[in-house]
């Protein structure tokens, strides 16, 4: 099954993430390594970005499409199993025994 939003294809979760909010996720969420430069001319560009009234609603987007994603996966992010705690081991006390 192929997904497009617009005229574009989805291949990969970033893809349909980046096509339905028009902005590269890197964008919000940064890139492994980037420097301290980097870092603030990303954001400076996330802060016009949200300044520009075409994208008035992208914090509006992003909330409903975690909710989607959220209620889509439910079962498994939900799934919680609780872990058995292992046997705690007594320390076996000698009498008598030479200190």
């Amino acid at each position: 099954m192929r997904t497009y939003v617009g005229h574009q294809q989805a291949v990969s979760a970033d893809d349909f993430v980046e096509l339905a909010l028009g902005t590269p996720v890197e964008l919000w969420l940064g890139a492994e390594g980037e420097t301290d430069e980097e870092r603030a001319a990303r954001l400076d560009a996330a802060r016009d970005i949200l300044a520009d009234p075409e994208y008035s609603n992208l914090p509006d987007d992003v909330a409903r499409i975690a909710a989607e994603v959220i209620e889509a996966h439910a079962p498994e992010l939900f799934n919680v199993v609780p872990l058995a705690h292992p046997a705690r081991r007594r320390r076996s006390s000698r009498k008598g025994a030479a200190a």
